[in-house]
């Protein structure tokens, strides 16, 4: 939030919040605008262990079955997709409010990893991917003569 927030402070200082009025318009709110984007970035956390990378994302709110996760050689790609639809009614009143967003986040790894022995665990909003190293990447003590 905060990068969105300098960017308020910004426009505020630049521009008072009424230059817009007599057009009738209001100047939106920066995080208005990009749809609460930070929200919906998973936060990763990347773990370099002796023989392998483990990759945690946070992902709450969000299906398996919408998670769509990549790996390649040094990056893992984590893709998804929120909905969620909210329905009330009470006599003459009626609301109905359906949110739907999708992410994409790429982080790089500490070293090369193999892909096609990547596993994955999901269980309670967190996505747990472990990925070996490949052989060359693991560390090797040097003996020193």
């Amino acid at each position: 939030v905060a990068p969105f927030e300098d960017m308020e402070r910004f426009f505020d200082n630049v521009f008072s919040r009424g230059w817009l009025r007599p057009f009738g318009w209001e100047r939106p709110r920066w995080g208005e605008l990009m749809g609460g984007l930070e929200e919906r970035m998973p936060k990763v956390d990347i773990i370099d262990r002796e023989e392998e990378v483990v990759v945690r994302a946070e992902v709450p709110g969000v299906n398996k079955d919408d998670l769509d996760v990549s790996v390649s050689d040094n990056a893992v790609t984590i893709r998804g997709e929120t909905r969620h639809e909210e329905k009330e009614e009470k006599g003459d009143y009626y609301r109905s409010e359906m949110t739907r967003g999708s992410f994409a986040r790429t982080v790089m790894l500490p070293t090369n990893v193999n892909a096609d022995q990547a596993k994955a665990k999901f269980s309670d909003g967190v996505l747990e991917l472990t990925l070996p190293k490949v052989e060359q990447a693991r560390k090797k003590t040097v003996k020193i003569d």
